[in-house]
């Protein structure tokens, strides 16, 4: 007999939609609330908010494709779209920070005067939607796309207290420099981020080892199989964002196929476990290797093919004479 739980966690597409729909109403509130309040720190915000909203729906892109099967044109399906998106993304949010640092220096050469009443209630109307939004996505976050963009949103939450903090600080103050001051800080967050998913997305494009993981280790536990004598040609890269693969020559000794079996069994168990690398191509060998020309073949084969080499090189030689 088994117990089962009525309450469940919400769809993280419906969450995604909805928390997209909010978010876009406060981006329209930011941009009216800014130009009216003349708040370059509203129009700021408005920004960051642009990268919510796009970091929202790189999430549910994500969940979409994701469900999207391999194809015989797309033979690892369609995870690296996101990771394309997130890069263009960035890119366009690293030229609205630049934006907006233009736009806060020359304000503090020429000071304007924003309304701190409405800064204060336009951000606190903000720090309670991020923070439904980041409850809402926090009560589906076992997924980690979700979870990131839980961060994210819970992030957001705290910038928006401090366009509550400015908007009290140019109420009681009326010090016009507060404005483009805090317009600067949100400007370097918003290239903070950019450049971290920059980095993250070059390094995926580029195959590169993920971030997190390190070949030593991954051959070291490889290694620690009992019938694994050595890992060579190792290579790890990511399919997507959390989606990584591995490929590798392992040496065992000289044994039947239901014997190599429980071995290529344990080694993807370490992998999934230990790494979460789900996606691997793994050939066995029971010879000495060696990589010639970019191949690795037997060592036998290799010094073969060197003294084919050499004996064709004497004959050159013999005929130039």
């Amino acid at each position: 007999m088994h117990a089962h739980s009525h309450t469940h966690a919400p769809s993280p597409t419906k969450v995604l939609r909805v928390s997209l729909a909010v978010t876009l109403v406060y981006i329209v509130l930011l941009v009216i609330a800014g130009v009216e309040g003349h708040s370059l720190a509203l129009l700021s915000e408005a920004g960051h908010n642009v990268s919510d909203f796009l970091a929202l729906l790189l999430s549910l892109a994500a969940v979409y494709l994701a469900t999207r099967p391999p194809s015989a044109t797309k033979t690892y399906g369609y995870q690296r779209a996101s990771v394309l998106v997130a890069m263009l993304n960035s890119l366009t949010l690293v030229v609205l920070a630049f934006w907006i640092f233009y736009e806060a220096f020359r304000r503090l050469q020429t000071p304007v005067h924003a309304s701190g009443g409405l800064m204060a209630a336009v951000g606190a109307a903000g720090m309670v939607m991020n923070g439904v939004i980041a409850l809402l996505l926090w009560r589906c976050s076992h997924d980690v796309n979700i979870r990131s963009a839980f961060l994210h949103m819970f992030g957001d939450t705290l910038s928006t207290a401090a366009v509550i903090v400015g908007g009290w600080a140019i109420a009681v103050t009326n010090q016009p420099w507060i404005d483009p001051a805090l317009s600067l800080a949100i400007a370097v967050v918003i290239l903070w981020s950019s450049f971290g998913i920059l980095r993250e997305t070059f390094n995926i494009l580029l195959e590169g080892t993920p971030r997190g993981m390190e070949l030593e280790r991954i051959g070291a536990s490889i290694r620690e199989i009992g019938g694994v004598n050595d890992v060579h040609d190792l290579h790890v890269w990511s399919l997507g964002s959390e989606s990584h693969a591995l490929s590798c020559h392992i040496s065992i000794a000289d044994i039947p196929p239901s014997a190599s079996e429980r071995i290529l069994r344990q080694v993807n168990e370490q992998l999934r476990e230990r790494f979460r690398i789900h996606h691997t191509t793994i050939q066995f060998e029971h010879e000495v290797c060696e990589v010639a020309h970019g191949c690795v073949v037997p060592v036998e084969a290799a010094d073969a093919h060197e003294d084919d080499e050499h004996d064709h090189a004497h004959s050159h030689q013999r005929t130039d004479r």
